[in-house]
């Protein structure tokens, strides 16, 4: 014991370990560096070196590198630096300002002087970074961070709304456009096969509000609901959900949302709705879409709500849409104008299938829509 004792504190075993310890240290400053939460003084220490580099510029040619080039160094301290940093920042600056101001000479001399204007121009930018800069640090977002953080948010969603593959002879398919062209949407799916992947549970939810508002609380409930799916009765999903939603006690805390529990094997499903526009039916053997609508009031009103299920049955070649408000619903147009439109669009689709028709529809039907538009597509293949 003694001897191996005696052989880890030699001065190479020191060394190694020494070395080792600041392998793993440089290691964790760097990814904490990338992630945001290491310190900025790399980025403060290039900014500040480029103050004296423009500075000798404008005293060597002030008509090619004006005075006003120090908005440069401020504008993208302001993006990326913190508050404490930035004030260092702009106290060179404006040390390199009172430089530039001195051998110059005064602005009443000729063009390419540090005039009052320059003075103004650099303080404003540097006012409106120190804003952007004390509001990141106050809402806790990572200063290399925040626009990664909105794109996983984003994709969070996105990979929630992906619906389960379903077996042969079965068809699916849906389609988001958020509000204005956004990235975010208060309109999302949860889906997952349940009864040993016999079931499928769809839930097409809308959330009140649309676009960025809406996207905050849509993630959430995304998250809650795919998490109640499949782990309770398919008609105790919607009392849950509205439990969950009132607890919240949102100012704004509605949704609407329409389940379905559809049986792969027989085509039997049953419809839960909750304040939702109804389902649309397409009946291979008529030709003609059938409205199936459930009762059932909004999510998140009032406790001890009831939700009725509708059934029906898909046969093969018949098609279930599934979709919400924004789609067939505008302020110049009321929601049965709207399903008739709808429809009116998916009767093209009939005789080569509806194979890709999700997003086509919506482009067809409510391209320029401000709001929030989801359509799912459900079709049992003759």
């Amino acid at each position: 014991m003694a001897g191996r004792r005696a052989q880890a504190e030699t001065f190479p075993a020191r060394m190694k370990m020494r070395l080792h310890r600041a392998r793993i240290a440089l290691r964790k400053s760097g990814v904490d560096y990338f992630r945001g939460e290491g310190s900025d003084w790399v980025a403060l220490v290039g900014l500040l070196l480029t103050v004296p580099v423009i500075t000798l510029g404008t005293l060597v040619d002030p008509v090619w590198c004006s005075p006003t080039a120090l908005v440069l160094p401020i504008v993208a301290g302001g993006l990326v630096l913190r508050p404490a940093s930035l004030l260092g920042l702009y106290a060179a600056a404006a040390a390199a300002m009172i430089v530039e101001s001195a051998k110059l000479g005064p602005y009443a001399e000729g063009a390419a002087r540090v005039t009052p204007g320059t003075v103004l121009v650099v303080a404003a930018c540097g006012f409106f970074g120190l804003l952007i800069a004390q509001f990141r640090s106050r809402v806790g977002v990572p200063w290399r961070r925040g626009g990664t953080m909105l794109f996983d948010l984003r994709e969070r969603i996105r990979v929630q709304s992906k619906l389960p593959q379903l077996p042969e002879g079965w068809h699916r398919e849906m389609a988001l456009r958020p509000a204005g062209g956004q990235s975010f949407s208060g309109d999302f799916v949860v889906a997952a096969r349940t009864n040993g992947g016999r079931t499928l549970e769809a839930v097409l939810t809308d959330v009140s509000g649309k676009g960025m508002d809406a996207g905050s609380r849509a993630l959430l409930l995304s998250g809650a609901f795919g998490g109640l799916l499949g782990s309770l009765p398919p008609h105790a999903f919607l009392p849950a959900a509205n439990a969950y939603l009132l607890r919240q006690d949102w100012d704004e805390g509605f949704a609407t949302s329409i389940h379905l529990v559809l049986d792969l094997e027989s085509g039997d499903y049953e419809l839960f709705s909750a304040g939702h526009p109804p389902g649309l039916q397409l009946s291979a053997g008529s030709g003609r879409w059938e409205e199936k609508a459930a009762e059932g009031p909004l999510l998140g009103v009032y406790d001890g709500a009831q939700f009725d299920p509708i059934k029906g049955s898909l046969r093969p070649g018949d098609v279930l849409m599934l979709f919400t408000d924004g789609l067939v619903e505008t302020s110049d147009r009321d929601i049965a104008e709207g399903i008739d439109r709808l429809t009116g669009e998916a009767d093209r689709y009939v005789s080569g299938g509806f194979h890709g028709a999700a997003w086509h529809l919506i482009e067809a039907v409510a391209k320029d829509v401000n709001d929030d538009r989801a359509l799912l597509l459900i079709c049992r293949e003759a």
